[in-house]
């Protein structure tokens, strides 16, 4: 998951090198408010791959095979 929202975010900055020179927003009317808008948009994507990079939860494979073990009851079958 770390992986990709890695590459999202990378392929975002990417757009955004590539796009900001190209976009105009002094001249006004549909070209100025589409500017607007894809650039609102690809910094809402790249703040949400950051989010999810930063406030992913880790991983807990070890500790939860401890707590498993440890909540387990041996039961003895005397005959």
């Amino acid at each position: 998951m770390r992986q990709r929202l890695l590459l999202c975010f990378l392929l975002g900055g990417v757009m955004l090198y590539y796009a900001v020179p190209r976009l105009t927003l002094t001249t006004g009317g549909k070209e100025s408010l589409f500017a607007a808008m894809w650039l609102l948009l690809a910094l809402f994507v790249m703040g949400g791959n950051l989010a999810g990079m930063l406030y992913h939860p880790k991983k807990q494979k070890t500790q939860r095979f401890k707590a498993k073990h440890r909540n387990r009851k041996r039961i003895h079958y005397y005959q």
